[in-house]
């Protein structure tokens, strides 16, 4: 049996994208390896930085769950010329999106940083301890109302924000908003 080509098809699915964002010098592996871990459990594919610190530990534990249906995806810092900086993409990376961002302290909510793209590429939005970076993602989720569960640590500088202390109360979170869409 043929198809014709203006026949009905169901649509590919479309599976969810859940951005990490934290920092890019310390690890917290003990939170972001567990947490890539459950991510990919989820059937989500996960977005981070594709640097160092959390960025490569929750795309270490996203990447060792096999089988597993989503991708971890990197937005990588560039130079001008859409060359990658030092450290870019981490080898946990399966796609990496090659940026010219960054690249002149560009960061923060800038116009010219990538967090941006971090940030708008996410259904949801989860944040690990992190540093001025980190706050500027979370900030820019918040701006373009992405919705988004940080951890505990950044409670007091964003009291309006779901919080989370260990990756089971994170899981909830995202269980409960990937099953309202919006």
């Amino acid at each position: 049996m043929t198809t014709d080509p203006g026949d009905e098809q169901d649509p590919p699915l479309r599976r969810p994208v859940i951005g990490v964002m934290g920092s890019g010098q310390d690890a917290h592996a003990e939170l972001a390896v567990p947490l890539g871990g459950m991510i990919a459990r989820l059937g989500c594919h996960l977005l981070a930085g594709g640097g160092r610190g959390t960025m490569t530990e929750v795309a270490r534990g996203f990447t060792q769950v096999s089988p597993r249906a989503g991708h971890s995806i990197g937005i990588l810092r560039g130079r001008s010329d859409g060359t990658p900086i030092e450290g870019y993409p981490n080898p946990f990376v399966e796609i990496p999106i090659h940026t010219h961002l960054d690249e002149s302290g560009m960061e923060g909510t800038g116009p010219l940083s990538r967090n941006h793209l971090n940030v708008l590429s996410s259904s949801l939005v989860v944040a690990l301890p992190g540093g001025p970076g980190t706050r500027s993602e979370i900030e820019l989720a918040t701006r373009y109302g992405r919705r988004t569960v940080v951890h505990d640590a950044w409670a007091d500088a964003f009291p309006s924000l779901d919080t989370w202390r260990s990756v089971d109360q994170c899981e909830a979170w995202l269980k409960r908003h990937l099953a309202d869409p919006r």
